[in-house]
């Protein structure tokens, strides 16, 4: 399970959601958040399919490997759509049948919604890391952020530190999944007994999992400062982005997705 988790992993590549610009993707993965909290119809979410269906069509990254990192989520997806049917109102839609009674029209549209959003939010949001280094999200989240210096706060910190944040979950659930075979291979027991049982048994994974942590923090530490390194502060860039063809293309195109979603 642990190795179907692909936030934060980028799949290198020469498409054309590689290389469209960091920071029109910024805005892009903003405005398709806002689309879809706007939907209020069930075509509205096939218009956002359908912008999804495009988006994997034109980064190279095959269908498996999305689906894929959909598979850990599924609890949080379910839970969801059960308290919405629990909760929501409208006409029972088995009026007849006492146990089923509970279940209602409001009901399941909500539950349907809710499926529908959190599993194209969550895979629209995806593809921003899918195709965008962590150098590259680093800066263009800075030069995103960069009014905010106004106020005098660490823009580059900021940005430097959620991509590092990203850039490590997968190393650290790799490190998960090795202190679980090596503790399985200890004899431990993970799939047994009840909740309070289960939960202790995860102390010999959190402990060597925290110590790694911090371990690789301070080596990164050590090797930001050996490289000298002091923060955005006179930094100059390597790659200096500019907008293109393809960038205006992407725009026009979410654009007149919310236009869509707004007359329906």
């Amino acid at each position: 399970m642990l190795k179907d988790i692909t936030l934060g992993q980028y799949f290198p590549g020469n498409s054309f959601m590689h290389k469209l610009d960091p920071r029109m993707k910024l805005l892009l993965t903003v405005l398709y958040v806002v689309a879809l909290f706007m939907v209020s119809r069930f075509f509205g979410f096939a218009i956002v399919g359908a912008l999804i269906g495009l988006v994997i069509l034109f980064s190279g990254i095959s269908l498996k490997v999305v689906l894929r990192g959909l598979k850990p989520l599924m609890f949080i997806v379910v839970f969801t759509a059960f308290f919405n049917l629990l909760y929501g109102g409208g006409d029972p839609i088995f009026p007849q049948i006492a146990w089923l009674s509970w279940l209602r029209t409001g009901g399941v549209r909500n539950a349907l919604f809710m499926i529908l959003r959190i599993v194209l939010l969550i895979l629209g949001t995806s593809y921003l890391t899918y195709t965008t280094s962590p150098v590259m999200l680093t800066d263009a989240l800075e030069r995103v952020l960069r009014p905010l210096k106004v106020f005098h706060l660490p823009v580059h910190e900021l940005a430097m530190m959620m991509t590092i944040a990203l850039r490590f979950i997968p190393t650290l659930i790799d490190e998960t999944d090795k202190i679980i075979n090596a503790q399985k291979a200890r004899g431990a027991d993970f799939e047994t007994g009840n909740i309070a049982r289960r939960a202790k048994a995860l102390i010999p994974i959190l402990i060597p999992l925290l110590i790694s942590a911090f371990r690789r923090a301070e080596e990164l530490a050590d090797a930001m400062e050996c490289r000298c390194y002091h923060g955005g502060e006179g930094r100059t860039r390597y790659k200096v982005y500019s907008f293109s063809w393809r960038d205006f293309v992407a725009l026009g195109l979410m654009v007149a997705v919310m236009i869509a979603i707004i007359l329906i």
